[in-house]
């Protein structure tokens, strides 16, 4: 028998080789899934889970439970079911596809269906921290039962799933001059100048912090409460009193005023302290009186006069009818209590818009408004993170006031009872999406970004969705409440009106006084904006101008006023 040839030798030792290398890479594999399987039989230790181990405990430290399984297959929960402008070639930009996460990813699998009885999941158990004052922190009061509708810290919240640490809890709340900080959850903070009534005992916090390790972050329902007091002359210089105007005074001013200071020399600073520790956004100052107050039908801010009437900025003696009004760094709290609906919707509603249109500013204020949470059909960690727990709830679960989208599509309208249509100059929406996609949702995109080819790429696929997505509401949508963001900043209390009674919700004038006087919200850009803020070529002008005569059209075809006359000359 003759010798293989030399060739036939040299690929015979690779193909050995090769055998047996995939041969140890499968042992080593299944030894590492067997100590793997065998470390999770074992009954827990000590040690803190990890983060997947710790997922059930933050969704029922949240008063959520686990993933529903029985979840309906043509729901969109996640990447193996793809949903939205990924899935459909309508509207179809191959650009929008590959490069729009938050609409390419519709939803988190585990974060879809949560069912269950919060009580019926373990939870950490670190040891409680005692009353100290420990690297500069405040000082811990205690453990309390502080939730619902009834909280007592509520000046400022703000939740972080995956880095809240005392600190950061208690730095916020006295750089917002609060005197109390309170961690929920392992997750959530809350500030307030007065502590809850009813004390528990400290194995009642009994959850750790996400983001630091051996420390206690309160319980389910259960606040770790520290005194901050001692770090806010470190953050006095970050507090800001902003001067509101000058204004007459009413003529009751002992019901609209509930708090007063009388004292020689009375300052601006010193006023809005006293107001802040009493937990009031205004304080008014006239002469050597200090009036605490929350913007009511009888003063609400809206008819400012000259400011020399009050002697600001001139020799002219103050007249005595009149005072000046500053904004205290507290939050009107007269609006900030919100929660899921008590029971099932049963009309199903779109809060639906372009992307950079504003959808998440109206959000915040349909939240402050009804008291409601609202949906989303994707999830958004940074969101819910500022306080949108209805993030993280099922876009179907019906529990949210409404719903956001920013689908279209006769599908993905169809599904919803009725909608809010959001719009938005497109010049407008298109540089805030594109600085979304560059810089997140409070930065500006970098001047190369303008500069290179994406930014054209951008406006020849999206104008054209800009389009689409009003026209097929208009075609699709039952029940539709169009709203213009432009009228929302001009005339925010009237058109909030409009939209709280569609979504048949009764809520006091006081109420929406109290979210007008917190509309901004923590949701605007912040750092350098670009230097040319709408750089749109001759070309691009025509090719949007376009688009906009022709939703102005179907508008008006709609039975409505069709589009305000500053999107374009007509």
């Amino acid at each position: 028998m003759a010798k293989p040839s030399f060739r036939l030798q040299k690929l015979l030792r690779r193909t050995r080789f090769l055998l047996f290398f995939l041969s140890a890479a499968y042992l080593m594999t299944g030894s590492l899934l067997l100590l793997q399987r065998a470390r999770v039989a074992l009954p827990p230790g000590p040690r803190a889970p990890g983060p997947l181990q710790a997922l059930p405990v933050a969704a029922v430290a949240l008063g959520v439970g686990l993933l529903d399984s029985r979840a309906p297959r043509d729901l969109p929960l996640g990447m193996d079911v793809p949903r939205g402008p990924a899935a459909r070639a309508r509207p179809g930009p191959r650009w929008l596809r590959t490069r729009n996460p938050e609409l390419r990813q519709p939803r988190r699998g585990w974060f879809h269906h949560f069912v269950g009885d919060p009580q019926g999941a373990p939870a950490l158990r670190p040891e409680a921290p005692g009353p100290a004052v420990v690297g500069g922190r405040g000082t811990y009061v205690g453990c309390f039962s502080d939730s619902g509708r009834d909280r007592t810290l509520k000046g400022a919240v703000f939740f972080d799933l995956r880095k809240m640490t005392v600190s950061h809890c208690q730095d916020a709340c006295a750089e917002r001059s609060y005197v109390y900080a309170g961690l929920e959850a392992g997750a959530e903070c809350y500030c307030g100048n007065r502590l809850p009534v009813t004390s528990v005992g400290p194995e009642a916090c009994n959850h750790e912090c996400k983001g630091e390790k051996g420390s206690t972050c309160g319980g389910v329902g259960r606040l770790s409460v520290y005194r901050v007091q001692e770090l806010q002359p470190g953050s006095r210089k970050r507090r800001t009193v902003t001067y509101r105007g000058c204004f007459r005074l009413p003529e009751n001013g002992t019901h609209t005023f509930p708090d007063s200071l009388l004292q020689p020399n009375a300052t601006a600073e010193a006023c809005s302290g006293f107001c802040s520790q009493k937990e009031f956004p205004l304080a008014v100052l006239r002469g050597r009186e200090c009036y605490c107050a929350y913007p009511t039908p009888q003063f609400s801010l809206r008819d400012a006069v000259d400011s020399s009437l009050c002697g600001r900025g001139s020799e002219a003696p103050r007249q005595a009818e009149y005072c000046e009004v500053y904004q205290t760094p507290v939050q009107d709290t007269r609006c900030t209590d919100r929660r899921f609906l008590p029971t099932k919707s049963k009309v199903f509603v779109a809060l639906s818009s372009f992307p950079g249109a504003g959808n998440t500013w109206v959000r915040h204020l349909i939240e402050h408004a009804t008291g409601f949470y609202t949906g989303s059909y994707y999830f958004d960690g940074t969101l819910y993170n500022k306080g949108f727990k209805g993030e993280k709830d099922h876009w179907r679960s019906r529990r949210t006031i409404c719903v956001k989208t920013h689908e279209s599509g006769r599908r993905e309208i169809e599904m919803f009872d009725s909608a809010i249509l959001l719009i938005r100059n497109p010049y407008r929406s298109l540089v805030a999406e594109f600085n979304r996609k560059c810089a997140g949702h409070l930065g500006y995109a970098a001047d190369r970004n303008w500069k290179s080819k994406e930014w054209p790429d951008f406006v020849n696929s999206y104008a054209a969705w800009w389009s689409s997505h009003v026209l097929d509401w208009l075609r699709y949508g039952k029940r539709l409440l169009v709203v213009h963001y432009e009228d929302l900043r001009r005339s925010l209390v009237p058109t909030l009106r409009d939209m709280v009674a569609f979504l048949n919700v009764s809520v006091s004038e006081e109420r929406l006084l109290c979210v007008e006087n917190n509309k901004e919200g923590s949701f605007w850009r912040r750092g350098r904006r670009p230097h040319d803020p709408e750089p749109f070529t001759p070309e691009m002008r025509a090719l949007i101008d376009g688009y906009i005569r022709t939703v102005d059209r179907a508008l008006r075809e709609h039975g409505g006023a069709g589009l305000p006359g500053e999107y374009v000359p007509r």
